[in-house]
């Protein structure tokens, strides 16, 4: 036994030799300098938790106490911010929500906010999913002839401002460098689509330069985002559904919310209607259904003839429908709605095929005198100016010959509806009343106002 030790140390080692194959076990212990070794190891020393390498992950802990402090701040969200699901992305430069519902979070954000201010972030992002930014970005870029990053990051700001000037207070704390209506100078308690009108980018935005809200607060799909194909996403019956269960929130408990969530959520239960659209599509409808434009004709008799020696038998032929269009010229209709109805008159004769000469127009308010060929529309003269009865509207255009297919009433609703159904098919566009009378003066006694009937198909215009 022999070892060679650091000097003045003592090394005691033992060493057995076994034969060739078989295992050599040695013990040997080294001091430092000094130092006694007995041949005894001693426990190594607890060495220190190496740091972690790289930056450091999401605190999923801190962000989720964020969320539920929102969720007791604005309870009526609670459905929507847990709905919400996270995404961890270093992209982003604060927090960022998608079309489908995914949040993307950047960690170093987390860690240099306090959960209050996390909290404001939370209800932020989900009003934009709510207030459905994304897709009003898309209509508004569509029917202004809006794009490009630039025009997207002002819808983003305009989307902000529409959020911000009633989201905090009352237990929510206002996250650092928040947009809102005074920091650019603009009035609170306006639409996004309102505030667009109202600046540009410029001096005073150059500070917001860097927000990044994502696709779900301008429509505008970033790199970073999963897109639809990704994980996590909501269908679009899904976040339906997250906004009928928050709105009804909001109308079953009236006083916990502001404003502008009480308008969002009565605008949630009665969305407006692309009512052009509609009118064109149940004119169209109407026109191509069975029986209608067709009759009886001998210019082509019938090959059921041959059956019946000596007898000619008509055949059924269809020809290209007539519609009649009745507009309300009574003293409740605006000369904007009149105007309004004109145009409507004009795509109605398009919904058929452009056929000018199968559009009859029949004003009528009280009564109706004459009934107007829409080949001669530029000098349809719009009398009235007195009480409602579009039945006599719905008798003047049934005796026209030909005997219309369709009837199409342009009305604000304030009159007497026949008291049976046409022979035709019927299509009524309301024009919008904003508020209604609970009292009547109409000249006609038997005036009654009543919903437009069942057999009548219904647009609400405007």
């Amino acid at each position: 036994m022999r070892t060679t030790t650091p000097t003045g140390a003592t090394n005691t080692s033992t060493r057995t030799t076994t034969p060739t194959g078989a295992t050599n076990t040695s013990t040997r212990a080294t001091t430092p300098t000094g130092a006694t070794n007995t041949g005894v190891p001693t426990p190594p020393r607890s060495a220190p938790s190496p740091r972690a390498a790289g930056p450091r992950g999401l605190d999923f802990d801190k962000l989720y106490a964020a969320r539920l402090q929102a969720a007791r701040a604005r309870p009526y969200l609670a459905s929507a911010l847990f709905a919400l699901h996270v995404v961890e992305c270093r992209r982003v430069p604060t927090m960022g929500v998608d079309r489908y519902w995914r949040c993307y979070v950047s960690p170093d954000f987390v860690d240099r906010r306090p959960v209050e201010e996390l909290a404001g972030v939370w209800v932020h992002e989900v009003s934009h999913l709510l207030r459905d930014h994304h897709g009003r970005s898309d209509r508004v870029a569509k029917e202004r002839g809006l794009s490009g990053p630039g025009e997207r990051l002002r819808m983003n700001i305009a989307a902000d401002c529409e959020i911000n000037d009633d989201a905090f207070g009352d237990g929510l704390v206002k996250p650092e460098g928040a947009v809102d209506p005074a920091s650019l100078r603009l009035p609170e308690g306006q639409l996004m689509e309102d505030y667009l009108r109202r600046f540009q980018l410029g001096p005073r935005t150059g500070e917001f330069a860097w927000l990044d809200c994502g696709s779900g607060a301008d429509g505008l799909e970033r790199e970073w985002e999963l897109g639809a194909d990704g994980a996590h996403g909501l269908s679009e019956q899904e976040r339906d559904a997250v906004r009928f269960r928050v709105a009804r929130g909001i109308t079953g408990r009236p006083g916990s919310a502001s404003a502008g969530w009480k308008r969002w959520a009565e605008e949630a239960f009665h969305p407006p209607q692309p009512w052009r659209e509609l009118l064109g599509a149940a004119v169209r409808s109407a026109a191509s259904a069975p029986g209608a434009g067709e009759d009886y004709s001998y210019g082509r008799p019938s090959r059921r003839s041959a059956g019946v020696p000596g007898t000619v038998l008509p055949s059924l032929r269809r020809r290209p429908p007539h519609v009649s269009v009745i507009i309300d010229t009574s003293g409740s209709v605006s000369d904007a709605e009149l105007g309004s109805a004109l145009l409507e008159v004009a795509a109605i004769s398009r919904a058929v095929g452009g056929r000018r000469d199968l559009v009859t127009v029949v004003p009528c308010d009280a009564a109706a005198r004459i009934a107007h060929p829409l080949c001669k529309a530029e000098g349809i003269p719009l009398l009235g100016g007195g009480g409602t009865n579009l039945r006599a509207g719905f008798t003047r255009a049934l005796r026209s010959h030909p005997r219309p297919d369709v009837i199409v009433a342009l009305t604000d609703g304030q009159t007497p509806w026949p008291a049976s159904r046409p022979p035709c098919r019927t299509v009524v566009g309301l024009f919008p009343r904003h508020s209604r009378r609970t009292t009547w003066s109409e000249d006609d006694p038997d005036y009654v106002p009543h919903s437009p009937p069942a057999w009548a198909r219904v647009v609400e215009i405007g």
